[in-house]
């Protein structure tokens, strides 16, 4: 039997955080495991979608961090119907078929503006890559977040993103998966700055993560 990696038996543990166990019954000892879906969003979602967005807020605000999304309502309906629209919103479904989480992700060069600049540091990879934002979960489940993000990771093997300095929950879940904060940057829906972390696959740049590009 080919002896695991250290990266492989990363991944085994990634994945078993997402997998959901049924009841035993009978005698036998079998175990039925599930595993978290994404899809694209469709305009149907749309209700759900906000739903999560407003448990987010009323998280956060519980947790230290009333500002990120609180004081704007963020994010609003009219960008969650272009998002959508788009192609650039996505869903997370739990085993059953519910919508248990949402976020937004694109790739390109370049493709977000509000990266150009960065204060207190620099990126790692000037490579195309790409970029969450508004991620959110129900609180249903654990692991949506981070599957999630290591998912995203996964089409693209080079990603950003970003969070509020009071959003301690968020810090901790994307250092846990490997990226590196490169700086600080500003967004345009208020005037608190942003942690910004990084995460890239490309020898002689990435941290040491829980995924590469190949695995998903």
């Amino acid at each position: 039997m080919e002896e695991k990696t250290p990266e492989s038996r990363r991944v085994d543990k990634a994945l078993k955080k997402t997998q959901i166990p049924e009841e035993m019954a009978g005698t036998g000892r079998r175990e039925k495991r599930y595993l978290m879906k994404i899809r694209h969003s469709a305009e149907q979602d749309f209700s759900r979608i906000m739903e999560i967005y407003s448990f987010a807020r009323s998280f956060m605000a519980e947790h230290g961090n009333p500002n990120q999304w609180g004081p704007t309502g963020w994010p609003p309906g009219d960008l969650i119907h272009k998002d959508i629209r788009e192609g650039g919103s996505y869903v997370c479904l739990n085993d059953e078929g519910t919508v248990i989480g949402t976020f937004f992700y694109t790739f390109g060069e370049d493709i977000e503006p509000t990266y150009r600049d960065i204060t207190d540091g620099a990126w790692l990879d000037d490579s195309p890559y790409g970029v969450v934002h508004r991620i959110a979960g129900d609180g249903s489940e654990k692991g949506i977040g981070a599957f999630c993000i290591s998912w995203a990771f996964g089409q693209c093997g080079h990603l950003r993103i970003d969070t509020h300095g009071d959003n301690i929950v968020m810090q901790n879940l994307v250092r846990k998966l490997g990226f590196v904060r490169c700086g600080t940057i500003y967004v345009e829906e208020d005037n608190y700055p942003r942690l910004a972390y990084e995460k890239t696959s490309r020898k002689g740049k990435a941290a040491d993560g829980m995924y590469s590009s190949d695995r998903l």
